[in-house]
């Protein structure tokens, strides 16, 4: 079975990037009707806050995207300190005392020379004396994995292709704090194996993340480490996406801050994001497509590029408008103006970009309106219309075509006047909708009062 996780940090709101992240997780499962499993990775205990995990929830319950179970890493936490003592059992893990000066100090002169900025291992160098006196002395040791320099770290990227990476050009990574918090390296894999991840898909900034956490798979493995009544040794199937860029081409900090609030705010549908981002950075078009199922089965990772997906503001409001357009009155009934109905939601539709303008275009029916003034011509022309009003089935075609006949009068010097006399304005919605939700009595008053 597929499964896969989305994995946000508790520490502020989704954006736009982790949505996409999110999405595309959701689509992947539901495509091969496996398992979406939303995980809080709330180990960083000082910045975490249970509001962000709240809105987390609510941003994805508003965009469709349900989970089949939730995880909390808070909860986890005697899992990591199993799998910390396993790796440190095999010495595969070591406690380094340096500060966070010292390190950026080693790092600039490591730079000045001209090298990459590799952590040198000398917590790994000092003899147990040494590290005996560190602590007698009140230094508590944050903890590095030792990562295997004998082997090229390889995989099969579903979106890259084919990976290699020298782990002698990484540095060991820190994945337990000097206070014994947690960092995202061990409890991930972890959370991995014992949830039986079988995909994982993010983005592209987490590349060589996935090369250190092949390593912590393989030596969780092999310090016989594994989920609970399992002995599966399996690793996910990796793949990266390009990041999310700006309409100008470059990396936004905008990007960081665009989230389901703001969204919410401009009046976006859940549906125009969703038919956006869940083709964005892929060689299929992106269209207003509504239907959540027909996106799903159209989910193709050999279909996303290498480049940046270009995020345009301008695209969203579009696929929004056409969003709109297509949505039906049940979908949208508790956001219409009193007395709106099917068949007026029906006519005013087309015109909007948001569903929030509904209440603007309705006043068209419900009224007051703001008449423009009339020529002498328009007004008689009016007047005329006025007495040869009918109701029937379709008053708006019956009015035009006996006042066609009646006055010579086509085209622009017919219709434009009628609808500025009923409507206040040179256009809007189609006038044979419009005007039987107008009704009689309102319609013969607004033709009296423009040819006053």
């Amino acid at each position: 079975m597929t499964i896969t996780r989305f994995a946000p940090s508790p520490t502020g709101r989704l954006h736009v990037g982790n949505i996409r992240t999110a999405l595309h997780n959701w689509m992947m499962a539901r495509q091969a009707g496996g398992t979406f499993i939303l995980r809080i990775d709330d180990t960083d205990a000082e910045r975490s806050r249970e509001e962000f995990v709240d809105a987390i929830r609510t941003d994805l319950i508003w965009l469709g995207l349900d989970w089949d179970c939730e995880e909390r890493q808070s909860a986890r936490l005697g899992r990591y300190q199993a799998a910390f003592d396993a790796l440190r059992a095999v010495g595969r893990i070591y406690p380094c005392y340096e500060t966070a000066q010292e390190l950026d100090v080693k790092r600039k002169i490591q730079l000045s020379r001209g090298l990459p900025p590799i952590y040198d291992r000398a917590g790994l160098k000092l003899t147990d004396a040494e590290r005996a006196a560190r602590e007698t002395e009140g230094q508590a040791p944050h903890w590095r994995f030792l990562l295997d320099h004998a082997e090229p770290i390889t995989w099969e990227d579903g979106i890259r292709g084919a990976q290699k990476f020298d782990p002698a050009q990484l540095s060991d990574p820190v994945i337990r704090r000097a206070d014994g918090s947690w960092l995202y390296m061990m409890p991930s894999a972890v959370d991995d194996i014992d949830m039986g991840i079988t995909q994982v898909l993010r983005g592209e900034d987490h590349v060589s993340n996935t090369a250190v956490q092949i390593q912590i798979f393989t030596a969780l493995f092999a310090a016989a480490f594994n989920a609970a009544g399992s002995a599966a040794k399996r690793l996910p199937a990796f793949a990266h996406e390009a990041l999310l860029v700006g309409r100008e081409g470059k990396l936004s900090k905008r990007l960081g801050s665009l989230g389901c609030d703001a969204f919410r705010t401009s009046g976006v549908e859940p549906e125009a994001i969703i038919a956006l981002l869940a083709r964005l950075g892929t060689s299929q078009p992106v269209e207003p497509i509504a239907d959540r199922a027909a996106l799903v089965s159209s989910f193709d990772l050999t279909s996303f590029g290498r480049a940046p997906a270009k995020f345009d503001d301008e695209d969203l409001e579009r696929l929004n408008a056409a969003i709109v357009h297509q949505l039906p009155f049940e979908a949208v009934a508790g956001r219409l103006p009193d007395g709106m109905d099917a068949a007026g939601w029906h006519a005013i539709r087309p015109n909007l970009a948001h569903v929030g303008e509904a209440e603007e275009w309705w006043r068209l029916v419900t009224g007051p309106i703001i008449q423009p003034g009339f020529t002498p011509d328009d007004k008689a022309f009016l007047a005329k219309a006025g007495s040869l009003l009918t109701w029937g089935q379709d008053p708006w075609g019956q009015l035009t075509g006996a006042l066609k006949e009646a006055t010579d009068r086509k085209g622009r010097a017919l219709f434009l006047p009628l609808r500025q006399a009923l409507t206040g304005m040179d256009h809007g919605p189609d006038m044979s909708e419009l005007l039987p939700l107008i009704g009689e009595l309102e319609t013969r008053e607004r033709l009296a009062q423009a040819a006053a």
